[in-house]
Order: C-alpha cells, then sequence, then structure tokens
C-alpha cells in the first residue's frame, strides 16, 4: 500500500509541474531549480537555450574590462539638496491624519500628499513625485527643515554619483546641475561644478522615510522605504543640459553618466518632446570612444518613458534601474509582467551588472521589456532623431539595478 501511496504522490507532483510550465513557460530557471532540488530529483538542465540565458550569455561576451582605467568622469544633469526626516511625523507636523491611499501623478495639495504617501508606504514601494503649487511646497520644505532629526544630504542621481566617483581620489569629476549654495557646500572638495552652474538658490528635494514595520493609524508598512517629492523647476526643465555639454570638450571625460529624464514629467509634452530631442542629439555629438550610462528613476508618465525607451535607450551604452523602475517600463513598453501593479513580496534583491557579472532573472527579461529599435529604424520612425547607436561606443558596459530604490555602490565600477 505505502508503495502504490508513494507512486500516486509522485505522478501527482508531475502532473503538478506539468500544469505550472504549460500555464507559465516562462518561469525563471532558478524557480525550476529550487522546485527539482526540494524534490531530491536529478538537478535539472542549465538551459543554456533559454532566452535568460542566451541572454546572460550575450552579456559575458559583451561585458569587458575596459582597457585602460578611467580618469575623468562628467556627469549631469539633475542635482539637489535632500531633506530625509520621517513621514509619518511631517504629516502629523502638518496637521494630517492617515485615511485612504491613492496614487497621484501629480501632488497639487498636503491632502494629496498625504494620499499618495499613504498608497506607497502600504505596499512598501519608493516612489517620487512633483509638488505642484511653489508656495504650498516652500511652506512645507521649512517645517520640513526644522523638524528634529532633519538631515540635509546631497540629492539628485547626478550629485549622488557624481559624490560617490569623488571618493576615488584618482578620479577627476566633473558636476553639471542647478548647484546652489548649500549643495555646494555639502560636495567632496573633487567635485569639480563648473561657474555656469552655480545658481544663488537651492532646489529641495523632500525626502520621506519611514522603517520595515511602522505603523500610522491602521497602516503598516511591510518594507523600509521612502517617497520623495518637490517643485523642482530647473531641474524639471534639465536647465543645465547645454552647460553639461559645453563642458564636455573642455574636460574631455572618459565616462560620461546622465540623469534626470524623470524629472521632465511636470513639464508639458511639447517641452518634454523638444528637450528628448537635444538630449539624443547632444549625446550623438560625444565621441564614440566615450561610454554613456543613462541612469533612470521612479515615474508615472508611460508616454514619456516609451519615448525614452525609442529615442535615447538606443544612443547610450548603459542603463540604472530598480526592480519598480524596471517594471513600469515594461508596462510602458508592453513588456512582460505588464499586467502586474507591483512586484509581489519583498523585492528582488538587485545584484550589479557590472564588468561581466550578471543581473538576477527579472534583469535579464530586459532584453523583452524593451523593444529597442536599430538606429536606422529609429530615424525612420523619427527622422529629426540622428543615427546613433550604443553598439558604436567603444569600452566598458555597466549596468546597476537598485535595491528598494537604494542606489548601489557605483564605486566597484572603477575596480
Amino acid at each position: 500500500m505505502a508503495l502504490w501511496r508513494g507512486s500516486a504522490y509522485a505522478g501527482f507532483l508531475a502532473l503538478a509541474v506539468g500544469c505550472v510550465l504549460l500555464l507559465e513557460p516562462q518561469l525563471p530557471g532558478s524557480a525550476l531549480r529550487s522546485l527539482w532540488s526540494s524534490l531530491q530529483l536529478a538537478p535539472a538542465p542549465a538551459g543554456p537555450g533559454s532566452p535568460e540565458g542566451r541572454l546572460a550569455a550575450a552579456w559575458d561576451a559583451l561585458i569587458v574590462r575596459p582597457a585602460r582605467r578611467w580618469r575623468r568622469v562628467a556627469v549631469g544633469v539633475n542635482a539637489c539638496v535632500d531633506v530625509v526626516l520621517s513621514g509619518v511625523k511631517l504629516l502629523e507636523a502638518l496637521g494630517l491624519s492617515p485615511g485612504n491611499g491613492k496614487d497621484h501623478t501629480i501632488l497639487h495639495s498636503k491632502n494629496d500628499l498625504e494620499e499618495a504617501f499613504i498608497h506607497f508606504m502600504g505596499k512598501g514601494v519608493a516612489a517620487e513625485r512633483f509638488f505642484s503649487d511653489k508656495e504650498a511646497f516652500h511652506d512645507i520644505a521649512q517645517i520640513a527643515s526644522e523638524l528634529p532629526g532633519a538631515q540635509h544630504y546631497v540629492g539628485g542621481n547626478a550629485a549622488l554619483i557624481g559624490q560617490k566617483f569623488a571618493a576615488n581620489s584618482d578620479l577627476k569629476v566633473l558636476l553639471c546641475g542647478p548647484v546652489g549654495p548649500k549643495l555646494h557646500e555639502l560636495l567632496d572638495d573633487n567635485v569639480f561644478v563648473p561657474p555656469e552652474s552655480l545658481q544663488e538658490v537651492d532646489e529641495f528635494h523632500l525626502i520621506l522615510e519611514y522603517q520595515a514595520g511602522e505603523e500610522w493609524g491602521r497602516l503598516k508598512a511591510p518594507h523600509a522605504n521612502r517617497f520623495i517629492f518637490s517643485h523642482d523647476l530647473s531641474n524639471g526643465a534639465m536647465n543645465m543640459l547645454e552647460v553639461f555639454v559645453s563642458s564636455l570638450e573642455e574636460f574631455q571625460p572618459d565616462l560620461v553618466v546622465l540623469s534626470g529624464l524623470h524629472m521632465m514629467e511636470g513639464q508639458s509634452k511639447e517641452l518634454q518632446r523638444k528637450r528628448l530631442l537635444e538630449v539624443v542629439t547632444s549625446i550623438s555629438d560625444i565621441p564614440t570612444g566615450i561610454p554613456v550610462h543613462l541612469e533612470l528613476a521612479s515615474m508615472t508618465n508611460r508616454e514619456l518613458m516609451r519615448s525614452i525607451v525609442h529615442q535615447v535607450f538606443p544612443a547610450v551604452t548603459s542603463l540604472g534601474l530598480n526592480e519598480q523602475e524596471l517594471l513600469f517600463l515594461s508596462q510602458a513598453a508592453s513588456g512582460p509582467h505588464s499586467s502586474l501593479s507591483s512586484w509581489n513580496g519583498v523585492p528582488d534583491v538587485a545584484l550589479p551588472s557590472i564588468l561581466g557579472q550578471t543581473l538576477p532573472w527579472r534583469a535579464c527579461q530586459l532584453e523583452k521589456a524593451l523593444p529597442l529599435l536599430p538606429p536606422e529604424e529609429a530615424h525612420a520612425r523619427s527622422p529629426e532623431l540622428p543615427v546613433s547607436s550604443k553598439a558604436q561606443r567603444e569600452g566598458p558596459v555597466f549596468s546597476g539595478l537598485r535595491a528598494h530604490g537604494q542606489d548601489l555602490d557605483f564605486h566597484s565600477v572603477l575596480q
């Protein structure tokens, strides 16, 4: 009887596994290997013929160590001062109480701020939004800066990456972005800011943090994360793009890092279209021997994301993004898992793909998530765009993901 019972169990498991593979043919190899291991059966094949395996193999072949070490790095174009504090304490200081969560692509009031914060805190997901009311934002920022425990840091992806690079004393770092007095004071002495990038007033971004398990009313955060908002017109219009481009010829960088495209979400479609065209034109003017890295961030505008995918991606060498940004990118480009509102459970810890290392399977799906066009086809669809391709650029390629919205250690790129 025990023999028949064991055979029945084995048959049932085989049927279940067959159904799973039939219903979900794209199940990641790591999950299959784990299943095979739990059943104590023969190891599953590595699957070099799978889409993920082919992509990983291609990356292993393409991602190589640089022939020479980078000595000069140019970074632009978003920079600000981050005011980091407890999100719950700020909302309570504003006289707000926990209610129902609701996402807002643009924040127009304190109530919008409360609803958006609750929406993302309940999911434990990082997000960034534009606050449209200048005076209301100024009042909120002043209250935030004066709260006990509020801290001021270098902010903006470009400034953060530049600051990280500056920790390497062998590097010369150029930063172009709207740099006010407070930010200039916070920057490393090894970061050179051209005079044209200096301005009288800082751009402030408020970063509302919450801890895993933190409660506010009936709300409980499943993971630690942050909600960011600002009224940042300078970064929003990418005002320092021209300064950045004009500085490259004299600075002669070995590597260019570009970020800040997400800040245009608060701008009109016409301005977005104009600036994206100018970004692509500027990148195309950079010598092909200089790699260009594009760093993404949290976005809500799918049309803008699609434009970045089709216009900017073909012109750059590498990308940086986290799990939620990858999912939104897939949603905007009609890629895999685009029906999901967010990743279920704790997001995968995103391992960097730097100089030959392999990303987790979700990042390996990037090829499907990004329906990139060959440069000639992109040019045919949009004749005003210059023909440029990341394949034309020589030198190292590095990609990175940010786990839970946090930046990875860019210093590892230099090792």
